[in-house]
């Protein structure tokens, strides 16, 4: 995929602007984490991109947009429904194909989560919801990755292993980090977001975590 340059983005909510107007250019192979206190108006900067690049990217809201009746299986496979047609995704839903199965499987298994694939998503714990709403991500394999907050319900460790795959998975991504430290390691470009607008916007290995909590 192409780069993409968003001009003169702008949101408002309840009479207030929560974004813009804001300008960002997005390169192949940048890999932004989209930082900044809670309000700054990040969720909204992810929501805005997504309706631009919409089939062109892989998408992990900050609800993470799973169906509760559906196993782990059938909300991972929602990540390609746009792929097939209506009655492949029909009979997928009674009995899945074993290409699909195994496929999904195996993007549990890097999660920890093989032994949830049937399990309804309603009895999952908010970790465990947060990584089938990143298997979703990962099965749907679109160029652009766009995440508003995806570890924020994981350990160190699970945390750190999530931002690997999704640092390995996609060549170009978005995504809005509380966490100042898993930006700067696994984010190539800070993207300080401050009442709307770009208040930073410097290559990564060129700060340190004080440089970016002046935005906090």
């Amino acid at each position: 995929m192409k780069g993409f340059n968003l001009l003169g983005l702008t949101a408002s909510f309840g009479g207030k602007r929560v974004i813009g107007p804001l300008s960002l250019q997005v390169n192949p192979g940048d890999k932004i984490a989209l930082v900044g206190k809670s309000g700054a108006g990040k969720s909204t900067l992810i929501r805005l991109i997504h309706e631009r690049v919409n089939r062109e990217s892989s998408l992990i809201p900050q609800d993470l947009g799973l169906v509760n009746a559906l196993s782990v299986f059938h909300n991972v496979f929602m990540g390609q429904l746009d792929r097939h047609s209506t009655w492949y995704n029909t009979l997928t839903l009674a009995r899945p194909f074993s290409k699909d199965r195994e496929a999904v499987h195996s993007l549990l298994q890097s999660l920890g989560m093989t032994e949830k694939l049937w399990i309804p998503a309603a009895s999952l714990s908010g970790g465990q919801r947060q990584r089938v709403a990143i298997a979703r991500a990962l099965y749907r394999n679109a160029p652009v990755l766009l995440a508003d907050e995806p570890v924020s319900a994981l350990d160190g460790p699970m945390a750190n292993s999530v931002m690997t795959h999704l640092r390995d998975r996609f060549t170009t991504s978005v995504i809005a980090l509380h966490d100042v430290e898993l930006a700067l390691n696994y984010c190539t470009r800070i993207v300080g977001i401050h009442d709307g607008q770009v208040a930073l916007d410097r290559p990564s290995e060129h700060l340190s975590v004080s440089d970016i909590m002046s935005l906090y």
